[in-house]
């Protein structure tokens, strides 16, 4: 029973951070499309973990721990670095593509 449970909350964890991930990228997907410059990671925790989970919609983010929510934000800001010095040429290899959605 415990192991079944482990699964559960991992897929719990797993199914926010991707939420958190999505909104986020969506986010500065319309930032960019306006003209706006992408928000901050500070900015992006604020609104997409701080200020979701006390929305009805996004309330069941605050059933996981914060830490692998703002981890996911750092890997998005991480994501977009290596893409913007991959298309300014400062990043060896192959170049990077911008972010995506995860599934």
């Amino acid at each position: 029973m415990q192991h079944r449970d482990k699964n559960t909350e991992s897929a719990k964890l797993f199914g926010c951070v991707r939420v958190v991930w999505n909104d986020s990228l969506a986010c500065c997907k319309q930032k960019y499309r306006s003209g706006e410059k992408k928000p901050n990671n500070s900015q992006l925790q604020k609104q997409f973990i701080t200020q979701s989970k006390k929305t009805e919609d996004r309330e069941w983010l605050s059933e996981v721990s914060a830490i692998p929510l703002q981890q996911s934000l750092n890997d998005l800001n991480q994501a977009y670095q290596n893409f913007f010095k991959s298309t300014k040429g400062q990043q060896k290899g192959r170049p990077i593509k911008p972010p995506k959605f995860m599934h």
